[in-house]
């Protein structure tokens, strides 16, 4: 399958399926005229990635939890130091919610006294 195909099976653009293979999270081989070529395992990894991706997950941390990924759902394996990544990752994310908060709560003030 191509790359058109594979991103548009997986719901992603094709760019974003050229940066995967960059960051190593995916890869393809190459035909005679260079095209890249996928295989249906390439669909449900992609499909992982994208799961992964709207869990919040950064791609550095997505290649090193990739391995222990079951499905697209998505159901991990606890592989090595896997639990603790994700606790280290719910952490950032609940920094990122409180900083946003915090924001949201000047801009409603600044939004009051100027009515």
């Amino acid at each position: 399958m191509l790359i058109g195909e594979l991103a548009a099976e997986c719901g992603v653009s094709a760019r974003s399926v050229r940066h995967y293979e960059k960051c190593g999270l995916l890869s393809s081989e190459r035909s005679p005229n260079g095209y890249r070529v996928y295989t249906r395992a390439d669909v449900e990894t992609v499909r992982r990635i994208k799961a992964l991706l709207n869990a919040g997950l950064p791609l550095a941390t997505i290649a090193w939890l990739l391995p222990c990924v079951i499905d697209a759902s998505p159901r991990v394996d606890p592989c090595s130091d896997l639990l603790a990544t994700l606790r280290a990752e719910v952490t950032r994310l609940d920094e990122r919610a409180a900083e946003i908060a915090r924001c949201r709560g000047l801009l409603t003030d600044i939004l009051e006294r100027s009515a």
